[in-house]
């Protein structure tokens, strides 16, 4: 008798566990949450992402517009371009990029794109800022095309840019190392984004000797090397 009260016992036991639903959702949330954190955290990163794509695209753009309206006025000669107008123009793309901390995790590069005296394209001059040298220009360096015809331009195959004789192209390229909102380098590596753009000159420019000066008091030269 005391055997069948206590198995009838623990079989009330049992169906009173069965009905017992208090604690179902609360597994159910504990189970769901680590996914719900990565669609969460996954989205915010994306977000970021596409954001600083678009920053660095802006970027490039402004760099290359300033850089197409630099210019000194000279007596009895076209404007020239100084080393001082270029410096100016870096530091406008870095405020710019100020809270991306750009100068320190990217590169810029601004190059010249004019024509040799064969005709040919050619980076008569370029100038660079940034602390990240181990990123090279995709498109070419100082002195590419100097002669001949067979340099192509600059910018992607597809839309490669060039210039027709005695004009200048201004080409901007911001390389950017890409800074995870979250779960650091370890989820994303050494992740780039790499963003060109290019605009004509606006008005006349001194393109001769060097196509870049640098008049007293002397600035100083944002060397690629």
């Amino acid at each position: 008798m005391p055997e069948m009260t206590a198995a009838c016992r623990l079989s009330a036991f049992r169906c009173l566990l069965a009905r017992d639903t208090r604690g179902a959702v609360i597994i159910e949330f504990a189970l769901a949450l680590p996914i719900l954190l990565m669609l969460l955290l996954g989205g915010l990163e994306i977000a970021n992402l596409t954001v600083t794509h678009m920053r660095i695209n802006q970027i490039a753009i402004s760099l290359a517009d300033n850089a197409s309206r630099l210019k000194q006025q000279t007596i009895g000669g076209a404007p020239q371009v100084r080393e001082y107008d270029v410096n100016e123009a870096f530091k406008a793309a870095e405020l710019q990029g100020a809270d991306l901390n750009l100068m320190q995790n990217g590169r810029l590069f601004l190059s010249s794109l004019e024509t040799n005296a064969e005709g040919g394209q050619w980076i008569h001059w370029q100038r660079c800022k940034g602390v990240l040298t181990a990123y090279q220009s995709s498109y070419g360096v100082e002195g590419d095309g100097a002669t001949g015809t067979s340099f192509p331009g600059m910018g992607p195959a597809d839309e490669r840019v060039t210039v027709e004789p005695g004009g200048a192209i201004m080409v901007a390229e911001v390389v950017y190392r890409y800074q995870p909102l979250i779960g650091g380098r370890w989820a994303f590596g050494d992740f780039t984004i790499r963003k060109y753009a290019a605009m004509y000159v606006r008005d006349d420019r001194d393109l001769s000797g060097a196509g870049i000066f640098n008049p007293a008091p002397q600035a100083s030269v944002s060397g690629c090397v």
